[in-house]
């Protein structure tokens, strides 16, 4: 999405994503200069960017790239105006507020450890001539004028771990869902509620699985392993419905590598969903939204559709279950 946005802006634009530093290494190469490439592997940056983000951050950063998605094609952008100076600093301020973490791993840091590396250069060359971003010239000055400043370089490349929110919201959900049917099991309403209730959690985490795959332009067959595996996977938080689908899909549509150009050169959102590639990817993320919601909606209608006082059910059957456990005892 990222790569995607980018070469839509440079299309607008008339100017190719990267070209200043193809440039820089063209005239290095003519006075027979040698060249260092500084910037910290995209690899580490985009991990330290995804683990110093929230949840909160990071789902409004998706939000933001998907609409980015259809909002950039038809805009009239300058490209004199996007370098400007202070239109830089005034977006690198509005990201800070946007997503603060995610400026530090982006922004902050890598000021940092393109200082770090320019000045190792200093130290080898007489003289050094550095081409970064416009929005790095502010904060890699800095660092040079004030050196100490620089944080250690080693704390620039580890990684990041932060909480693993998707595995204790899935083992949340797990939780709650064997103690409500325990609960159940346990309150007296019969065998036939809580056969209900199992048949519910399947329906209802399976069809809008399988329902957002086919609005992902899944095939039927990869709809089908959505609805299979979704009932499983949403009470698993280390497995994904979307993973199966998409493997499915995968299968019968045979995407290519060479797809993924094509995904960069799309000129809107319906062609790239054409293309097997972006299809799977987006199978896979869909089908774990439609499933996601599934478990949401279980656990808000599933009382009212089951006829069933909440309050009872839940002090009766673990009053019960209470009473059961301290009968071994």
């Amino acid at each position: 999405m990222l790569t995607y946005i980018q070469q839509r802006i440079g299309a607008e634009t008339g100017v190719k994503p990267g070209a200043e530093m193809l440039v820089a290494i063209e005239e290095a190469e003519k006075h027979q200069k040698p060249v260092a490439f500084i910037d910290r592997d995209i690899r580490i940056t985009l991990g330290r960017f995804w683990g110093r983000m929230g949840i909160w951050e990071k789902i409004k950063l998706i939000g933001a790239l998907i609409y980015s998605l259809v909002s950039v094609e038809g805009q009239d952008l300058d490209v004199d105006e996007l370098t400007n100076q202070d239109v830089v600093s005034a977006a690198m301020e509005e990201f800070r507020k946007f997503s603060p973490h995610g400026a530090q791993a982006l922004i902050d840091e890598r000021d940092a450890y393109l200082a770090h590396q320019i000045l190792m250069l200093g130290n080898r060359y007489d003289r050094v001539l550095a081409v970064v971003g416009a929005g790095h010239i502010q904060g890699v000055q800095r660092y040079l004028n004030a050196p100490e400043t620089l944080p250690p370089l080693p704390s620039l490349t580890a990684d990041v771990k932060g909480l693993p929110w998707g595995k204790i919201i899935g083992a949340a959900v797990t939780i709650i869902f064997l103690l409500l049917i325990a609960a159940i099991a346990f309150s007296g309403v019969g065998l036939e509620v809580l056969i209900a209730a199992l048949a519910y959690w399947i329906l209802i985490n399976g069809v809008l699985s399988a329902v957002f795959t086919l609005l992902a332009g899944g095939h039927p067959f990869s709809a089908a392993t959505a609805f299979a595996v979704s009932w499983l996977t949403s009470l698993n938080p280390l497995l994904a419905a979307g993973w199966f689908a998409a493997i499915v899909e995968a299968k019968i549509r045979k995407p290519t590598t060479g797809e993924l150009r094509q995904i960069i050169e799309a000129e809107t959102f319906s062609e790239m969903r054409r293309i097997p590639l972006f299809r799977v990817v987006l199978v896979a993320a869909l089908a774990n939204v439609g499933s996601s919601l599934g478990t949401v909606a279980y656990f808000v209608f599933i009382f009212p559709v089951l006829g069933i006082d909440p309050t009872v059910v839940i002090t009766e059957g673990f009053s019960n279950m209470i009473r059961m456990i301290a009968g071994f005892f």
